[in-house]
């Protein structure tokens, strides 16, 4: 038996409201990733209901094939799963692998990260409050340099 569909559509929405058309990151991408990780940080639950295609493409103001790939893309690994005439459901016994995948995943970025900013000869106090301020901003993962990471690197030179 499913689960009723999430929470509300438009709580799933506001997960995915981290799509910037903008990023260098493409869109099918940035979809995939915020389910993924809200199955990690358990904001989707096995049952789960996703939005339909056309909605969701709707409020991202993408093409349905981009969100249809993102889904395609989920089924595949096993995170998502569809029922015909039903929708596309968050699939049962995947919240550890998903949490074990996305947790190798963060740690692989940070470890680029750190050693391409001691590189790029920051200290290690320098990276360490770039991080903090990076935590207090709570900002976009794929959106622009928040105005006060920018700052920071003005009064860096």
């Amino acid at each position: 038996m499913t689960r009723p569909k999430y929470k509300s559509t438009d709580d799933l929405l506001d997960l995915l409201s981290h799509v910037d058309l903008q990023s260098s990151v493409a869109v099918y991408t940035q979809v995939e990733n915020s389910i993924q990780y809200a199955i990690s940080s358990g904001r989707l639950k096995p049952g789960d209901q996703l939005p339909a295609v056309r909605e969701l493409s709707e409020r991202l103001k993408v093409n349905t094939n981009t969100v249809s790939k993102s889904y395609r893309d989920l089924v595949v690994m096993g995170l998502l799963y569809t029922r015909r005439g039903m929708g596309v459901f968050v699939s049962k016994d995947i919240e550890e692998k998903c949490k074990d995948d996305c947790r190798r995943r963060v740690l692989i970025r940070l470890n680029e990260v750190v050693c391409e900013s001691r590189a790029a000869g920051f200290n290690d106090k320098e990276v360490v409050e770039i991080v903090e301020k990076v935590l207090k901003l709570k900002s976009n993962p794929y959106g622009t340099m928040a105005p006060a990471l920018a700052a920071y690197l003005r009064k860096r030179k």
